[in-house]
């Protein structure tokens, strides 16, 4: 375990594992770097990657109070270069989400070939809430996958959708009960440790053809994404997290 995520290799798998249950899993700076040195490690050895986490969630989002004092300034920030490093990933990327799904733990999934998810998972993107835009390619990539209003009801009001929900809109390939999840996602392992790696690394190039565009959204959102941060709005959403009330944007036109 390092800083708040555990990595680790066996059988080809390189599983990561968020090890925040305390604060429902939500993601530091740290965690970024420990997930960019783990993604960037990837070799001929490596089938698959597995996110997953520990306690009652997956992932909270970012650690507000960590990321206020650290925003995403330039390029070297570890939250930039993960997000860049999702959709460069050759082997196919396996995610086992339970609980809450917010923010960077819902765009994620967005970069993952399979999703595993519990009945009691719920998915998240309260980026307007927050005064924020979205990262990580969703503006291009919840439209496509779920069209364009089910993604603006996400996207623009901050709706959050339930497990049966992900699995109708395309966003959850296996829907099971919670006891089953670590089950099931050793189970879709065992199925992609025993296919021939090369053809399934080429198979996912071919169904990953838009990473350029991709790649030039995730970097057009990072532009909007870093103006954002100075602006008053984050700053009303912010204060009002860390004050425990409810954000007032009626002075804002």
């Amino acid at each position: 375990m390092s800083d708040g995520v555990t990595i680790s290799r066996a059988d080809g798998i390189l599983s990561i594992r968020f090890s925040r249950p305390d604060k429902k899993n939500a993601i530091t700076l740290a965690m970024y770097r420990a997930m960019v040195e783990a993604l960037s490690s990837i070799d001929g050895s490596v089938r698959a990657v597995l996110f997953s986490g520990e306690g009652d969630s997956f992932s909270a989002g970012n650690d507000m109070r960590d990321f206020l004092a650290q925003p995403p300034q330039d390029d070297s920030h570890p939250t930039v270069q993960f997000i860049r490093a999702l959709p460069k990933v050759t082997v196919p990327m396996v995610a086992a989400v339970q609980g809450s799904a917010v923010g960077i733990g819902t765009t994620l999934l967005l970069h993952c070939d399979l999703v595993i998810a519990a009945t009691n998972a719920q998915f998240a993107l309260p980026f307007t809430k927050l005064g924020l835009t979205p990262e990580a390619g969703s503006s291009l990539l919840l439209p496509q996958l779920m069209g364009y209003q089910r993604a603006a009801s996400m996207l623009l009001l901050g709706e959050t959708i339930s497990a049966v929900q992900a699995e109708r809109f395309g966003l959850v390939t296996h829907l099971v009960e919670l006891a089953d999840l670590d089950k099931t996602a050793q189970a879709v392992l065992a199925k992609l440790r025993a296919l021939p790696p090369a053809a399934f690394r080429a198979t996912k190039a071919l169904m990953k053809t838009h990473v350029a565009r991709t790649s030039a959204r995730i970097d057009e959102e990072l532009t909007v994404f870093k103006e954002r941060i100075a602006s008053p709005e984050l700053k009303e959403a912010a204060t009002a997290f860390l004050e425990k009330r409810q954000p007032d944007f009626s002075k804002f036109s």
